[in-house]
């Protein structure tokens, strides 16, 4: 049987489907308009379709199963639109409100200002704007505002935060120049930029510049705009706001200012670190009449008016201010920004400055004669409180901090954490000590003085600062339990592992060598020298487990006391107090620097003197100079009585730093002293009691010290390598 789909096509009149023309049972063809419409069954409709759409009909016509596009479709996706546009603009407002108070447009966005003040709350140093009490426009003289209307905004009074005009303006000429070289932003938008966003120039900011303008248009008035940005725009000079500028520059309230003046500080605001008049007085006076042209243009002036208006004077020098660096305030900032946070306009920090003792100490430095040679004072609380501070002759030419930032050798100071080594391995002051040359690993120490005096009890050793005793003490105790006393006590600089260090070898600073002899004083080690009172709740857990103190044993630090006393009888005579004080002299090679640091009552203070470039300075020791200033020093800081009668001081305690083995005084005088007398020469008179007793006084020939002699040549001395322009050691 031949297949089906070869038979000819007949037409069932019930069955359409084979074509657009069909059979009759005798094989007539007719058309299927012609027949009757079939019937249907409505659950093969859509399998209908799909069978006989060839892919080829009419694309315009529409397509079985899909429906038909209606108009309310397209209104329900507009209103949806509109909508999430609602929400979005309630969102808007509602993060604006969080983000952006209002009142925050009255705070400046200066950089971080920071008072301190002295430990009675006066302002000592400022560090950062110069800033004042915000304006009111509405209370200013109309040609005030009109200046800054007139050059920024002109439209300012009609405008809802934008100025179509004004960037169509600015977009005109900027095309024509070929680069940006006008803004078209009103004040509101200058006012919403300084306020709350940062400078960056990306297109998300400008929407938020404009969305903030549009949100203080709404809630403020034109008069509260125009307050706030007078009261945080930059005038140049580190001076911020309208009130502050007119101070700075005019010596005058902004209420009482000319028509020239307000004139002058609107023209500052487009280039106020270029066109400050303290610096550029011929730019900002240009600046000035441009500003009295837009005035006149904009009919603010009469031509009359303007005219008249002349070209500005700013005040010859500046208003008085705070200082805005001393050695103090550079050492305690860092500390002080810490403490404060993150400022956005000002902040005060109490510090522990004592403006009598610091005034004193700037006497005392003043009055000391030194010449050419530097000094450095440090005065502390036993606790490390610092309360006077002096990092060098005059911070005006020299900044750098000699008290913080120089690393000295501190010579014979060094000797106090030998001995502390020693007291810890169980030594006393009456131990025996063999004061004779001595060989270390081929170092041979020498007496500065060239004498040696056989065995002597420790205290006398430490009194006139036997050197040779302390490299065989280091020798002894060992230099890592030397350097382990150093560290305990504060001393945080590098400490080379060898036994020279007993006498000074190693770098430190004055203020880190001060507070370790406040931790003899105070009991406890370490101290911590601080500027500033400690806050407890800024302190990090591990600070607060690590940051801790050790208490001194009793015996201990009797026996350093004990040490420490012994020194003002001997080298450091030039010290002693009507009261009980303590202290050591120290002095490095060939004299470069000398110290004396010592503690008496409350206070703990240490004084260096030297050259900035290292060089000697023949006769400087450290029981002269140094300990002078100290005892002047604290005489007036204790109020006590200076000294009247003559030093009794230890038998040979003559001072070792002061002399060389040719100046020895035993050489000198020979067999000459009586059993009973007085002998005068050499600046001192010497008194020999029946008792075998020796009192030292100031000879009748003696003169007083006067500072290092000529021939320690000038840290300013280029040739001699000197200082510094910044104050820094070359």
């Amino acid at each position: 049987m031949a297949d089906r789909w070869d038979e000819p096509m007949r037409h069932d009149p019930a069955d359409p489907v084979r074509g657009d023309r069909g059979r009759d049972s005798i094989g007539r063809r007719y058309d299927l308009d012609d027949a009757p419409a079939p019937r249907r069954d409505d659950r093969y409709a859509g399998r209908f379709d799909a069978f006989v759409d060839d892919g080829h009909g009419d694309e315009d016509a529409p397509q079985h199963g899909t429906p038909p596009r209606r108009p309310r479709a397209i209104g329900r996706w507009i209103l949806r639109g509109l909508a999430a546009a609602i929400i979005l603009l309630v969102i808007a407002i509602g993060w604006l409100a969080v983000t952006a108070p209002l009142s925050k447009s009255l705070q400046p966005p200066t950089p971080p200002s920071i008072t301190l003040t002295a430990d009675d709350g006066t302002p000592i140093a400022r560090r950062g704007a110069i800033i004042d009490r915000p304006v009111d426009a509405a209370k200013l003289p109309p040609h005030v505002t009109e200046a800054f209307m007139a050059i920024e905004d002109r439209r300012f009074r009609s405008h809802w935060g934008i100025d179509p005009r004004g960037i169509l303006r600015a977009f005109v000429h900027n095309v024509g120049s070929g680069g940006v070289r006008e803004g078209g932003s009103t004040i509101t938008q200058q006012l919403a930029k300084n306020a709350f966003l940062d400078s960056d120039r990306t297109a998300a900011r400008k929407l938020r510049e404009v969305m903030i303008a549009f949100w203080l248009e709404a809630w403020l008035s034109k008069d509260e705009i125009l307050s706030r940005y007078l009261s945080n725009v930059y005038f140049g000079d580190n001076v911020y706001g309208l009130r502050a500028a007119s101070k700075h520059y005019f010596g005058r309230e902004p209420e009482k200012m000319n028509i020239g003046q307000a004139a002058m500080l609107a023209g500052l605001v487009k280039a106020p670190s270029r066109l400050a008049p303290t610096s550029n007085l011929a730019g900002a006076r240009k600046r000035e009449m441009l500003v009295v042209a837009a005035m006149a243009d904009a009919g603010f002036l009469t031509k009359a008016e303007a005219a008249a208006v002349q070209p500005q004077r700013v005040l010859a020098s500046r208003p008085t201010q705070l200082p805005s660096g001393t050695y103090f305030a550079d050492w305690v900032l860092p500390d002080a920004r810490d403490q404060a946070g993150e400022v956005k306009t000002e902040a005060t920090v109490k510090t522990t400055l004592d403006r009598r003792l610091q005034r004193t100490a700037e006497r005392v430095v003043r009055q000391a004669g030194l010449r050419q040679a530097q000094v450095a004072l440090v005065a502390m609380r036993r606790d490390g409180r610092v309360v006077a501070m002096v990092g060098g002759r005059d911070y005006a030419k020299s900044p750098f901090n000699r008290a913080t930032q120089a690393r000295r050798q501190p010579g014979s100071t060094f000797k106090l954490f030998v001995y502390l080594a020693a007291m810890r391995a169980g030594m006393t002051p009456d131990t025996m000590a063999d004061d004779t040359p001595v060989e270390i690993a081929g170092w041979k120490p020498k007496n500065d003085d060239g004498r040696y005096l056989g065995p002597i009890p420790l205290r006398r050793a430490f009194a006139r600062s036997s050197n040779v005793v302390a490299a065989r003490l280091t020798q002894e105790v060992g230099v890592r339990n030397v350097i382990k006393a150093a560290r305990d006590l504060g001393i945080s600089t590098p400490i080379p592992n060898e036994a020279t260090i007993g006498l000074g070898t190693a770098e430190v600073s004055l203020l880190e060598l001060t507070a370790a002899y406040a931790a003899v004083a105070n009991g406890h080690y370490p101290v911590r020298p601080r500027g500033l009172e400690e806050v407890q709740a800024n302190k990090s857990w591990y600070q607060s487990l690590t940051g801790g103190t050790t208490k001194m044993p009793d015996d201990i630090r009797e026996k350093m006391l004990d040490l420490l006393s012994s020194s003002l009888r001997g080298t450091g005579r030039e010290a002693v107090l009507t009261m009980d004080a303590y202290g050591k002299t120290g002095t490095s090679q060939q004299s470069r620097d000398a110290w004396f640091i010592g503690f008496a009552g409350d206070l703990v203070v240490g004084v260096w003197v030297g050259n900035d470039d290292s060089t000697p300075n023949p006769g400087l020791h450290g029981g002269g100079i140094p300990a002078q200033l100290w005892r002047q020093f604290m005489i007036s800081a204790l109020g006590i009585a200076p000294v009247q009668a003559p030093v009794v001081v230890e038998e040979n305690a003559i001072d070792p730093e002061a002399v060389g083995p040719e100046d020895a005084i035993e050489d000198q005088m020979g067999d000459a002293i009586p059993e009973e007398g007085t002998i005068d020469g050499f600046g001192l008179q010497m008194k020999m009691g029946r008792d075998g007793s020796i009192s030292i006084s100031p000879g009748r020939d003696r003169e007083p010290p006067q500072g290092p002699p000529p021939g320690a040549r000038d840290p300013r001395d280029r040739r001699g390598g000197g200082e510094g322009e910044d104050g820094g050691l070359e």
